[in-house]
């Protein structure tokens, strides 16, 4: 399998991919009132466990508004052959007297096939109420997805595939698709990464590639948008991180290169303060943070790690927290709030 600061705030909580074992545990921190003569904040911990049928080889939380969307993830399967699957995996709700006597779990509320195993999975950012629920899925191609209740009172849902998007109609035969990122600003926009070294970023309301760019010198592995609609930046096989804007495309900046040109597999941008990115070479053990203001030389590298890294997420809320994790095991959260006046060598 594939290897998948300045202002500072308070953290909440992660996201993101690759999860690489069947059993999934989801840690939630739960604000209880508790009645007495004096009314005080007590946190519980709550540990939900879904054990999953195959490995999991993509994930996506889902951050729609609506009450009957709260606590949904989207599981990816990795089985090695054709089809594969994923599942909308949900937080069964009690009432607040039957949560007394009932414990709270996970519970599988949709399952459809899928081609090959998914590279990455992503709610739309759309989030209001009463707009589209979709999901997209890269694997050969990108896929949308279209999630409705299935009319059964069951909190139980239908998922039908809304299109498949394809810039090479004139060839039997597609590159893969290594990951993309759904534009948070503009939810029309959709990048995707392929190993044909090109980045293609998608119209989804009129279904058609809005350009595609050779962005890299060999394979491309992932895609991110920073703030707004027009700056994003890949991290490919030929050991570069670059930065494109869509309104100039004829340049891009190279902002990173790794020691040895080893690839560069995972980028991620931090949402509240994009002059920060973090990203990790192949078979690394150490998180490179990198300031696209004071390009090629990382601001920081994390370790603490004894095996390679394979996931970062920073916190969504957020400036200076985030979360590293390997194939040791291990999901270390760090406090990079001290970045510019102390070594930062351990998480908290």
């Amino acid at each position: 399998m594939m290897q998948n600061g300045k202002g500072l705030q308070d953290p909440n909580n992660t996201k993101h991919q690759n999860v690489g074992n069947h059993d999934y545990q989801y840690h939630h921190y739960h604000q209880q009132f508790i009645q007495g003569d004096n009314e005080e904040d007590h946190q519980r911990k709550e540990i939900y466990t879904y054990d999953a049928p195959w490995t999991v080889q993509a994930m996506a939380w889902s951050y729609r508004l609506d009450p009957s969307s709260y606590f949904r993830l989207a599981i990816g399967s990795f089985v090695e052959e054709y089809s594969n699957c994923v599942q909308i995996i949900k937080k069964r709700s009690f009432s607040k007297s039957e949560e007394k006597e009932k414990v709270s779990t996970l519970y599988n509320a949709c399952q459809f096939d899928h081609p090959y195993p998914c590279t990455k999975i992503l709610w739309s950012p759309d989030i209001n109420h009463g707009s589209r629920d979709l999901l997209a899925t890269t694997g050969d191609y990108l896929r949308l997805w279209n999630l409705t209740d299935d009319g059964t009172g069951c909190g139980t849902m239908n998922a039908r595939k809304e299109v498949i998007l394809n810039n090479n109609k004139k060839s039997e035969y597609c590159a893969p698709l290594t990951s993309f990122d759904w534009n948070e600003t503009d939810p029309t926009i959709i990048g995707t990464a392929s190993i044909d070294t090109t980045c293609t970023i998608w119209d989804v309301a009129t279904q058609t590639a809005r350009t595609q760019l050779i962005a890299h010198d060999r394979e491309v592995y992932d895609i991110a948008f920073a703030q707004g609609k027009d700056i994003f930046a890949s991290v490919g096989g030929d050991g570069s991180m670059r930065m494109f804007d869509l309104r100039k495309l004829e340049h891009s900046t190279i902002i990173y290169e790794s020691p040895r040109l080893s690839p560069l597999l995972r980028l991620e941008w931090n949402r509240q303060d994009p002059s920060y990115i973090a990203t990790f070479a192949l078979d690394s053990m150490r998180t490179v943070i990198i300031d696209i203001r004071l390009p090629s030389t990382p601001v920081l590298e994390l370790g603490g790690h004894s095996a390679c890294v394979n996931a970062t997420a920073w916190a969504p809320h957020s400036t200076c927290h985030i979360c590293t994790a390997g194939e040791d095991n291990q999901a270390l959260i760090w406090d990079l709030s001290t970045i510019h006046s102390r070594p930062i060598e351990d998480p908290i």
